[in-house]
């Protein structure tokens, strides 16, 4: 298959609904599925409250909301999915619900349909010998959010065809994305220096070295960065942080690699950031307060 028309996303969710709103923008057309009618419906009003936004920051105009709108249709069931040439599996970061979203979807595609992952760190290779299709199956991780970040990162498993990988590219630059291509190793390239690094700043809390106010301000001023450590990591979900650097140590057997205790701690406490309202700081207010 050279060409693609219909994209499926598998999870309706941030990253889910981020990447049927650019496809759909990008003039594909997009169906959605989820485990239920009432996340696809929530993912599907969230794309349309997005789109609208962008209306009203100027960045858009009404004429292409309305045409992306008409291009995302819901898929109730997943062999709806069966009309797609490329699906993308946006679930959540857990190899044993991949596993299992692929040994059901599977069977429901087309012979010839690529099916890719939006995984951020898990081994493309391993998640592709769970298919039928490891010839055509690929790593697309897309950052977050969606339409908003430039950044897509391609890699290939060992089995990977460079008849995917060209259809995969293809996509990619339809969307108006730079691509950057990573060989298939733990967490890739963004978040094999992204998440140490994050991981670094919980110790520093952890040890007692700053506060979070005091290491977010650092980073920020000191290193330029746009957003501190541990405010970008309530941002991507402290569970995903957690997710990501048991990958990396689990892969790469090095300690350098041990995510924090204080990592753990949060994650055992529900504390997982912006989307459950509390991590390093604490969003039940009007304005976030830390947490320690």
């Amino acid at each position: 298959m050279s060409k693609i028309g219909t994209i499926g996303i598998v999870g309706a969710g941030q990253m889910g609904g981020g990447i049927a709103h650019v496809s759909a923008l990008a003039g594909y057309k997009v169906l959605v599925y989820d485990v239920s009618s009432e996340r696809i419906e929530k993912g599907l009003a969230t794309i349309n409250g997005n789109l609208a936004r962008q209306v009203a920051s100027g960045k858009l105009e009404e004429k292409a909301r309305k045409a992306a709108v008409e291009h995302i249709s819901a898929a109730p069931a997943m062999s709806d999915l069966a009309a797609a040439d490329l699906v993308i599996e946006a679930a959540t970061e857990d190899e044993a619900i991949k596993r299992k979203i692929y040994a059901q979807l599977c069977p429901q595609l087309n012979p010839t349909a690529i099916l890719a992952t939006n995984t951020s760190s898990i081994s493309i290779t391993r998640l592709a010998a769970q298919t039928d299709r490891p010839e055509r199956f690929i790593g697309i991780h897309f950052m977050n959010p969606v339409p908003v970040m430039k950044l897509v990162e391609l890699v290939r498993g060992i089995a990977t065809d460079d008849q995917t990988f060209d259809v995969a590219k293809t996509y990619v630059k339809q969307l108006e994305k730079t691509i950057t291509v990573s060989e298939d190793f733990p967490a890739f390239i963004v978040n094999r220096i992204l998440l140490p690094m994050i991981n670094e700043a919980i110790y520093t809390l952890y040890e007692g070295v700053g506060t979070v106010e005091a290491i977010d301000t650092a980073m920020k001023l000191g290193a330029n960065h746009p957003m501190g450590p541990l405010q970008l990591a309530d941002f991507i979900g402290l569970d995903t942080c957690l997710s990501i650097m048991q990958v990396l140590h689990d892969g790469l057997s090095d300690s350098k690699y041990r995510p924090c205790p204080l990592l753990v701690k949060y994650v055992e406490a529900g504390w997982l950031g912006r989307k459950t309202g509390r991590g390093f700081y604490d969003y039940r207010g009007e304005t976030p307060v830390p947490t320690r």
